[in-house]
């Protein structure tokens, strides 16, 4: 059974049902991946640091011990309980993929511990997967969920959720800000959130609003991304390659570039239609999250674009976006290309 909206997924996890032997959890984020799995293995034992009841394997552990496998998840519980048997794959080419799907056939029969719980963590499996197709092909006892990357609904929830937590509100124009510029990888967002209540003051109440995230923002890696985001769309070719490259060397690699090159687009889109309703420049640069230090230039921008024009940026952004996600993709230089066709646009504009 496959699982890949995100209610269900949460409905799942909340409530597993005794009928589930296996899970399989993957995809490229391995954040989101190992924040589901361990909600998981939460329900499935009481200890996760119960050596008696929980075993921890990886690919080498596999690899090097054909046999190991199947005898963890044919053990008896020593102290009672259920079992646990946590199997994370995450190497480029795992040698652990076609062993996993053999133990996984074998304990779905019933032929090992029926009581054991069987969990399998796993980076962005390909339809040639042994273990992805046989826990999506089986008929019952498994579920496999593919973790994506989180949407900008997603993170904005996110990040509400766990502000609140520490008594932190903030606002919508704001949020749109900071969600734009956190990182795809959810271990890291969630980082960033953390940081930002630290920088409010967990507990005091406190409203984030647009200036409070001046100081904060303004000091990340990652804007320099949006720094080559602006650049492009201002027709400032030389400056845009420069920004992706000190990005890059700040650790910031080519999908978060087209991301913010998205986000920037995005912003210039709601912005026009703002203003083709009637509401003037200054004010809908605000309603869609500008700084006043950016808002020259923003509007500098978006007299010179229009909806029309950034419509045929869009499918580029889509298809730079899909290459960046192939496996061996040069992110980098896809991000480049893309910012640099985008400037030569704004160039031929007037930018």
């Amino acid at each position: 059974m496959i699982l890949s909206k995100r209610a269900e997924i949460e409905r799942f996890l909340s409530a597993p049902g005794g009928d589930i032997r296996a899970a399989l959890i993957y995809g490229r984020d391995r954040g989101v991946v190992r924040e589901r799995a361990d909600a998981l293995a939460k329900k499935a034992t009481d200890d996760l640091n119960d050596p008696f009841n929980v075993a921890l394997l990886n690919d080498s552990d596999v690899a090097s011990d054909g046999a190991r496998l199947e005898g963890e998840l044919s053990a008896l519980s020593m102290t009672g309980g259920r079992r646990l048997v946590r199997l994370r794959l995450f190497g480029e080419k795992s040698a652990g993929d076609k062993p996993a799907a053999e133990a996984l056939a074998k304990h779905l029969e019933g032929a090992l511990n029926p009581d054991c719980f069987f969990l399998i963590e796993a980076g962005g499996l390909d339809r040639t997967s042994a273990i992805r197709s046989a826990a999506e092909k089986a008929k019952a006892g498994v579920v496999a969920i593919p973790c994506y990357e989180d949407e900008v609904g997603d993170l904005a929830r996110m990040t509400r959720e766990a502000l609140a937590k520490d008594k932190v509100g903030i606002s919508n124009e704001a949020l749109e800000i900071f969600v734009a510029r956190l990182p795809a990888e959810r271990g890291v967002a969630r980082q960033e959130i953390e940081r930002l209540a630290l920088y409010a003051g967990p507990g005091a109440s406190a409203v984030v609003g647009p200036d409070d995230l001046i100081g904060f923002l303004g000091v990340e890696p990652e804007a320099s991304l949006f720094e080559a985001a602006t650049d492009a769309f201002g027709g400032r070719m030389g400056a845009a390659q420069l920004a992706l490259r000190r990005a890059a060397a700040e650790g910031e690699g080519g999908i978060p570039a087209i991301r913010a090159i998205s986000g920037h687009a995005h912003r210039l889109r709601k912005a026009l239609t703002l203003m083709g309703q009637g509401i003037g420049a200054q004010d809908a640069a605000k309603s869609v999250g500008v700084f006043w230090k950016a808002e020259r230039e923003f509007l500098r921008q978006a007299r010179a674009w229009t909806l029309a024009q950034l419509d045929q940026v869009q499918p580029e952004v889509l298809a730079a976006d899909k290459a960046c996600k192939t496996a061996g993709a040069p992110e980098q230089l896809i991000a480049e290309r893309l910012a640099l066709t985008i400037a030569g646009k704004a160039r031929r504009l007037g930018l």
